[in-house]
């Protein structure tokens, strides 16, 4: 109490009693009512003040109050019956507990004339009136006060609220007194009491000056009005609202499922376990008809308010069978919540076929069990189990209301997290089958790649490639289709494929993106309803090497700007022009052209890599140049190197995909040229001249296809080509080219020759004896090239 307010303490005799049963406080008011001063019994056994001469030590009371009349035994060796209250008191150390004893020494003395203490009005409110004096002691209560207290007046008069009630808030309750007495202004104080297991009695107490004639404060009087169920309304109010909040943080069926019992522990029970139905095959459909017994259930999540969930039989991730009866498969099969408790005998006859959790129980003490189905959109997701064994009170029927809402709100969580993985599944899987399993190995370059899904946003459109293409060059192309999910995967695949076929035929990087940009338009306007577009759209860049004049032409889309690395250099980005994004018509895309060393290393990245957060694009681009410059030889190393240090560990926020390319050029003495007279027979000479290069490089085993193929195209490019006419060869390990170029833009196609025409066989010849062949469209005309493998030429 206020140490400023001279509380009078020989009005109450006020005793403290050890677990022991010793006493270990005695105060004045104890002195003066037995004459015993407190070094006499201070430190000894309490019974020895009974008159009824035990001196063993008594039973404690149950409960956390006792009153009634003993007979005390007096200093001066006479008795005194007295009432007691007493009160047990916890200590905040979880010691043994102790009793305070009081009784008040002092009554409240005669009625005084026109007293405002004794106001009949006052004591006849329906209303529990306590009415205290200036020494806050109390001083009158009226029937209502007195039943609810379970006190006759007549024994609590003179006593303070602590000593009134033996609970800590009392002391508060006392100041607040205090505070009404010394200003007159009344308060209002609200008071939370426990009264078992989890339950509260919720008081609000209107406190008011008493004051007389003259207008002094004479006492202060209280006026206690229970709102236990409008508080209760607004505590299950408050865990549903926290349920809104703290279920579904994310789209994780697992951290979702651990969320619902983290919100009912403590709240609703001491032991929550969510167990859901698995699909029957990964990936597919909850089963939609009726549920059979024994139920295979998966433990998702639970929660104890013991540390490590002691009581938990089932570990999370396990599948356990449950049959009928028990509380899961009871609660699916019936689609409704069951409360089950040991004391009715609704568990026995499952406890009896499962030992070990009869043992759990019966060691936990736990005494009820609310089982309420996971259903969300008409399909049964699981169960929620809440058991009680700390909390000695069974569920009620509110409690199973709220059970029910907070599970209903978290089974719309987790069907979202159940969709949206399965969701991610399919896509991720479609992705992959659509992005290259390897990329392929060609003289031109060293690549290496990475994928990386968003972890939270879904699967999206990023896609990468490598393509080869005639004359030992080579296509990189890097994309980004806007949105997540499968459609973005299935729009992704179909650009892959356009790119592949529009590489095929060998246009340049700005045609190329000009054939795409149609393309994706015209997958907006399919993808569209009642005439309006739909929202497709996409970034490219597409890059073409040529190892021979180590030469790489680039176009973009919308899309990023490489980064290049020249060996032995800091790392920079190749200034390209910026180019439309895909998709919206009618606007032009131009091609960059740039020479390379050998050894450069190209980085083609999705904007997900520099994106984040934490930093701009500037700074993560800088970072970006920084890891590449850094890096180690190996591609594959590099790749690991960029993604550690641009992405956050728990998972990227976009799709990331990283393309890295080292270029390689190939020797001059591998590319053998010559310029062709209009003359035909002026040929020879020039096959014979390819023979002598053929034996050079060691392939005169090849000689023999590669002179047919070379007189075929060479004469094909007199007789319908125009001049000037240019062949080359160019040999790497395993593949000697042909190429023949001219400047007539027309491209040569095979056909079917009749029996008795006289040409019309040479196209059909080079095809039969070659691995592959094809044309390419130039600045100055055409290129037919050939391509002729190479076995064991030494």
């Amino acid at each position: 109490m206020s140490p400023e307010y001279p509380f009078d303490e020989a009005a109450t005799a006020r005793a403290v009693i050890d677990a022991a049963g010793t006493l270990v406080e005695w105060n004045a008011g104890a002195e003066r009512l037995l004459g015993h001063r407190a070094a006499e019994v201070v430190g000894r056994p309490a019974a020895e003040l009974l008159a009824d001469g035990r001196t063993d030590r008594p039973h404690p009371p149950r409960g956390d109050r006792w009153d009634g009349v003993l007979t005390l035994r007096r200093h001066d060796g006479g008795t005194l019956p007295v009432w007691l209250l007493a009160h047990r008191i916890r200590m905040p150390d979880e010691g043994p507990d102790r009793w305070l004893v009081v009784t008040p020494v002092e009554g409240d003395g005669p009625p005084l004339p026109d007293d405002p203490l004794d106001d009949v009005g006052l004591l006849a409110s329906p209303c529990a009136i306590a009415i205290y004096d200036d020494r806050l002691r109390l001083r009158r209560i009226n029937s209502v006060m007195s039943e609810i207290l379970m006190l006759a007046e007549e024994n609590v008069r003179g006593l303070r609220a602590p000593e009134l009630s033996g609970r800590p808030q009392s002391h508060d309750i006392e100041r607040q007194l205090l505070r009404v007495l010394t200003t007159g202004r009344g308060t209002d104080v609200r008071a939370y009491i426990p009264v078992g297991g989890d339950r509260t009695h919720a008081w609000l107490a209107r406190m008011a000056p008493v004051v007389d004639a003259k207008g002094r404060v004479r006492g202060v009087t209280v006026a206690a009005h229970d709102f236990t169920e409008q508080y209760l309304a607004q505590e299950r109010l408050q865990l549903v609202n926290e349920a809104s909040v703290s279920i579904g943080t994310t789209l994780d069926v697992t951290r979702t499922a651990q969320e619902l019992a983290d919100v009912c522990v403590p709240a609703l029970a001491d032991f929550v376990s969510v167990d859901l139905l698995d699909p029957q095959e990964h990936g597919s459909e909850l089963p939609t008809d009726r549920l059979v017994a024994p139920v295979g259930l998966r433990r998702a999540a639970h929660r104890s308010i013991d540390a490590g969930s002691p009581e938990a039989v089932v570990r999370p991730g396990r599948v356990e069978m449950y049959p009928t009866p028990s509380p899961q498969a009871d609660a699916l099969l019936a689609g409704h919540t069951i409360v089950a408790s040991t004391s009715t005998g609704d568990l026995a006859a499952w406890l009896a076929s499962e030992p070990a959790r009869a043992v759990r129980i019966q060691g936990y003490g736990i005494h009820t069990s609310m089982s309420v189905p996971i259903q969300a959109r008409g399909t049964t997701l699981g169960v929620a189990v809440l058991t009680r064994f700390k909390n000695p009170e069974p569920f009620t029927p509110d409690d199973v209301l709220l059970a029910e809402e907070i599970t209903a709100r978290a089974a719309v969580c987790i069907d979202n997290a159940r969709r949206y993985s399965r969701e991610r599944e399919t896509a991720l899987a479609l992705q992959r089958s659509l992005l290259p399993r390897s990329l392929p190995s060609t003289a031109a370059l060293d690549a290496a790649s990475r994928y990386l899904p968003a972890a939270r946003s879904g699967v999206g459109g990023d896609w990468f490639d490598v393509i080869p293409l005639s004359g030992l060059r080579v296509a990189m192309v890097v994309g980004d289709v806007v949105g997540h999910g499968i459609q973005a995967s299935a729009t992704m695949g179909r650009l892959r494929t356009a790119v592949r076929t529009l590489a095929d035929i060998d246009l340049a990087p700005d045609e190329l993106l000009t054939h795409l940009d149609d393309l994706v338009v015209r997958l907006s306007e399919d993808t569209g309803n009642e005439g309006s577009p739909g929202e497709v759209g996409a970034t490219c860049l597409y890059a073409v090497y040529d190892p021979v004049s180590r030469r790489c032409t680039l176009a973009r889309a919308g899309h990023p700007s490489p980064v290049m690395v020249p060996p032995g250099g800091a790392a920079r980005e190749i200034e390209l022009p910026a180019g439309p994004p895909l998709g919206l018509g009618g606007l032009p895309f131009e091609s960059a052209e740039i020479e390379l060393r050998e050894g450069s290393v190209l980085a083609f990245y999705t904007d997900g890599l520099i994106e984040s957060r934490d930093r701009d694009v500037d700074a993560s681009h800088a970072l970006l140049c920084e890891s590449l410059s850094a890096a180690s030889a190996s591609l594959e190393e590099t790749c690991d190197h960029v993604l550690r240090a641009l992405l956050p560990s728990g998972g990227v926020a976009d799709d990331v995909a990283l393309l890295l390319a080292r270029t390689q050029g190939l020797p001059a003495s591998r590319v053998a040229t010559w310029d062709i007279p209009a003359d035909p027979a002026l040929v020879a000479p020039i096959r014979k001249q390819v023979l002598e290069q053929l034996a050079t490089w060691s392939l005169s085993e090849a000689s023999f296809t590669a002179e047919l193929v070379v007189s075929e195209l060479v004469t094909n490019a007199i007789r319908y080509g125009a001049h000037p006419i240019r062949l080359r060869l160019i040999h790497d390990a395993a593949t000697l080219i042909c190429e023949v170029s001219d400047t007539n833009h027309t491209a040569p196609h095979l056909r079917r020759a009749k029996t008795f025409d006289e040409g019309g066989r040479g196209l059909l010849l080079v095809a039969q004896l070659t691995q592959r062949w094809g044309s390419r469209h130039t600045a100055d005309g055409k290129t037919i090239w050939a391509e002729i493998g190479l076995f064991d030429e030494g």
